[in-house]
Formats: structure tokens, C-alpha cells, sequence
């Protein structure tokens, strides 16, 4: 996937925005950064969208900004001109499409169909909008169509919530996922900046998913009472660090890397493993209390 595509997997969840006062806008994008979501696709249903996304690329820059539901060359236009870095429209029109492609601007066009996937791949597309995604079969509809769609990755936008992010982004063909549960126009309105965060803080958690599978010690004064009087079986491998090795799962390596590394976390490059899924470990750069700590995929 390209650079764009790849940070849009990575930050895991799109908030869908359609606000009504462009003057919200960047306290809104402050919020969702904060909550670790940097994106937004900021929908043209509403007559403040070009104003609001000027100002979010304005104020907010390390904010990742599209707009959705393009429907017209004029809307794209306008996009495009107010600097987006990428275009979602609710359906498939391949004059739109071909157009946004034309002007050099990443393109997610809605698709539900396996026709309108194929027109979209036709179109050199990596990727595609799957949209609704839970009134059209959601994540077991994607699966099937993965057979004949290898290379193919989905955004699925529409019915994406907490309940079923998870079994959504589990699947390695999902880029990502759009969602308006975090921006709901209520919380926009009221300016709930705080709680807005809130819930994207809970999403990225959710998103995830990281768990402590394993601690290995490497200490024999510690090992032997705690483990071997046990019956327990005791494992070490030449990688643990001076006292042992704590391994983390989660869901999808790629995106822990991503959000650790904006908490301030640091990874040692030279230790990364890959297969065609993506980034199957990892390990933090140093030691944490004489423990090396290795990310690996659930």
C-alpha cells in the first residue's frame, strides 16, 4: 500500500464527522488527537464542511484530513482545493472517482458489490469504502469476498461500533474502519471535548487489544520456587533480557507500533519480523526493569 494508505491502516479508526459549525472544528480535531485518533473524514452533508476542514489543516497539521460524501466534480473540486489528503463517497461513480484519481488525490469509493469492487480495482484502487457495512453482511461478507479479492482492503463504515470493531479490524483485508460513535452531533454541539476524547481513548484500548501472554525469567533464585517446584515448564530464549521477557499481545502489531510510538515508546527496528500479514513482532528499544518486552500478533 502507498505511504497515505498505510497511515490510515495504521491510526485504525476514521471518525466520520458532519458538523454544522465550522468554528467547532479544530477544538473537535484537538480532541480527537488527544484521544489518539488524528483522522477525520468530514462529510459534505453539511454547508460548513469546506470552512471546517481549512481550518482543521489550518490549525490542527498532524491531524489526517479527508472529506466524505462527495457526490459531484464540484464538491471534489472544493475538497481537493481546501487540501485534503483523501476523498470517500457513499457509492460507486466512476466519473467521481475516476475524476478525484485524475486529480492525484486518494480516492475511497463506497462499494457493496463484488461489481463495483471489481470496476474499483479496474481503476488501479488498493482499497475501497464498504459501505453500509453491517446492513450488507458485514465482516463474514468480507471474508467471502476475500477468496477472489486477494490484494483488495476495506474501510467498512455504517453500523461500526465498539461491539464489533474488534471483529472488523481482526481481519487483515480491513484498512480500517469508519465511525461516527465518538463525534455524535449531540457531543459536537455541546462541545464535550473531554468526553469526546474520552471515547476515543476507549476505542484505541479497544482496538488494540493488548494483553500480557507470557513472563519469562531468566532469574534462578525467582524461576525455581515460583515455577519448577510447580511442575511448571520453564523456557528461555537467547533474545530475553538481563532479568526475563514480558510478550504483549495484540490484535494487530502495526497499529500498537503506531499508537505506542505517540505515547512516547521507542522500538528496536532491527528486531521487527514480517510476514504477508504484516508485522508479526517486535520489540520495545531497552529494557523496562531488566525485562525485554516483545509485541507479538494474537
Amino acid at each position: 500500500m502507498n505511504e497515505l494508505l498505510n497511515r490510515i491502516h495504521d491510526i485504525g479508526i476514521v471518525p466520520v464527522i458532519a458538523i454544522d459549525d465550522a468554528d467547532k472544528a479544530v477544538p473537535l480535531a484537538r480532541a480527537l488527537v488527544d484521544g489518539g485518533l488524528p483522522a477525520a473524514e468530514v462529510t459534505f452533508r453539511t454547508a460548513a464542511a469546506e470552512e471546517a476542514i481549512r481550518n482543521i489543516i489550518r490549525e490542527v497539521p498532524e491531524m489526517l484530513v479527508g472529506a466524505g460524501t462527495v457526490l459531484t466534480r464540484e464538491q471534489a473540486d472544493r475538497a481537493i482545493d481546501a487540501g485534503v489528503s483523501f476523498i470517500v463517497s457513499p457509492g460507486f461513480n466512476p466519473d467521481i472517482t475516476g475524476y478525484v484519481i485524475d486529480r492525484g488525490v486518494c480516492m475511497l469509493p463506497g462499494t457493496a458489490t463484488a461489481g463495483e469492487m471489481e470496476q474499483a480495482m479496474a481503476l488501479g484502487l488498493e482499497a475501497v469504502k464498504f459501505f453500509p457495512a453491517e446492513q450488507n453482511g458485514g465482516v463474514d461478507k468480507l471474508k467471502a469476498l476475500a477468496g477472489p479479492y486477494k490484494t483488495l482492503k476495506w474501510m467498512p463504515t455504517g453500523g461500526v461500533n465498539t461491539g464489533n470493531l474488534v471483529n472488523y479490524l481482526s481481519f487483515d483485508q480491513v484498512l480500517a474502519c469508519g465511525g461516527t460513535w465518538m463525534v455524535k452531533k449531540e457531543l459536537i454541539e455541546g462541545e464535550k471535548w473531554d468526553e469526546i476524547t474520552s471515547i476515543c481513548k476507549s476505542a484505541v484500548t479497544k482496538m488494540l487489544g493488548l494483553e500480557i501472554d507470557n513472563i519469562g525469567i531468566k532469574s534462578e533464585s525467582i524461576k525455581r520456587p515460583f515455577f519448577e517446584d510447580f511442575g511448571l515448564k520453564i523456557t528461555e530464549h537467547n533474545d530475553m533480557g538481563t532479568g526475563g521477557c514480558i510478550t504483549v499481545t495484540a490484535i494487530n502489531v502495526d497499529r500498537a507500533v503506531y499508537h505506542l510510538s505517540r505515547a512516547g515508546a521507542k522500538f528496536d527496528e532491527d528486531s521487527r519480523i514480517r510476514d504477508d500479514k504484516g508485522t508479526q513482532s517486535i520489540y520495545l528499544d531497552g529494557e523496562i526493569g531488566g525485562f525485554a518486552i516483545r509485541f507479538s500478533r494474537k
